[in-house]
């Protein structure tokens, strides 16, 4: 029987001390409920939170050391929303936590991938700044030179990808990607000023060219799951034409905004603009995780690149 791996990737703020990491676990068994028993699922629930943790626990001491830390507004903002966010990000950027994330994942996306047989597929669920890490993995430059820390680690992984150079007809076919609560956006800045080597978008139109080209003319369909009261998440389907040729061509991007029952009144509109809303952003932000909706699109999407008619 084919089988659809799903990889979930976190984002910040995942502390997971449980082995596996059961981060995606939720969100999993919702998929798994709404396909039902038509397909079969297995969950790789990738886990790179504590690559970092002794860093930015080092800048959160210095932080507090500091005679000033208690005149700051929004301090448990800061603790656990914006130092994660941003400690993450900068540290991945560098080479020396960036290879020590990669290493792990690559460990953990190959044991979750043993044993894949011809005509099975993939689908990538990613969170937050999940999205860049592995999107930098699979398309970034930035891992293409002999010798950097990492570079071997990444080309296993682009070897097992179907539609990636050297053999872009072997590996695991990707069939959907899922981005929740996403800055991939962002990362057009970095196209601005020219050729970067975290640039991703030549390996993304290589992959997405071979992709369509194999499947016949067929779009991979990405789903973009933005929460409107979410300060990480940005629109993407007007975004990623502008980055890629022809991406239109080979990808059908939708952009779905979700909800949130649990901000209650924060969804009212004398609110929306107000710095309340934005102090509530993290729970925003983690809803996709536990979200119904979030479910019921990935598992119609899995379901459609099976050929399962769905209502």
């Amino acid at each position: 029987m084919t089988t659809d791996y799903i990889i979930f990737i976190h984002g910040v703020n995942i502390r997971d001390k449980v082995e596996p990491a059961n981060y995606a676990d939720e969100l999993f068994n919702l998929i798994q409920k709404n396909v039902g028993s038509s397909l079969a699922l297995k969950k790789i629930a990738l886990y790179w939170g504590d690559v970092n943790q002794k860093e930015e626990d080092e800048l959160l001491t210095a932080f507090k050391a500091s005679p000033d830390w208690q005149k700051f507004w929004f301090k448990d903002f800061r603790e656990k929303n914006l130092l994660g966010f941003v400690g993450d990000a900068a540290l991945y950027i560098s080479s020396h936590v960036g290879y020590m994330a990669v290493h792990k994942l690559t460990n953990q996306a190959l044991a979750g991938l043993a044993g894949f047989k011809p005509g099975d597929r993939l689908h990538l669920v990613t969170h937050s700044w999940g999205t860049i890490i592995l999107f930098d993995m699979l398309f970034a430059g930035r891992w293409n030179f002999a010798g950097v820390p990492g570079q071997e680690d990444v080309q296993t992984v682009r070897n097992a990808l179907f539609g990636l150079s050297p053999n872009p007809q072997g590996g695991l076919r990707l069939a959907s990607i899922h981005t929740m609560g996403s800055p991939i956006s962002l990362f057009s800045l970095m196209t601005v000023t020219g050729a970067s080597s975290h640039d991703l978008t030549p390996g993304l139109k290589e992959l997405l060219a071979n992709l369509y080209k194999l499947m016949n003319g067929r779009k991979l369909p990405w789903r973009n799951f933005a929460h409107p009261g979410d300060p990480v998440a940005w629109p993407l389907a007007t975004v990623m034409p502008k980055l890629v040729e022809e991406y239109t061509k080979y990808v059908d991007t939708q952009d779905i905004i979700t909800h949130d029952s649990s901000l209650g009144d924060l969804v009212t509109e004398p609110v929306k603009q107000t710095i309340l809303a934005l102090v509530h952003g993290g729970t925003a932000h983690g809803s996709y995780l536990k979200s119904q909706e979030v479910a019921q699109k990935i598992a119609q999407t899995i379901k459609e690149a099976a050929g399962v008619a769905t209502p």
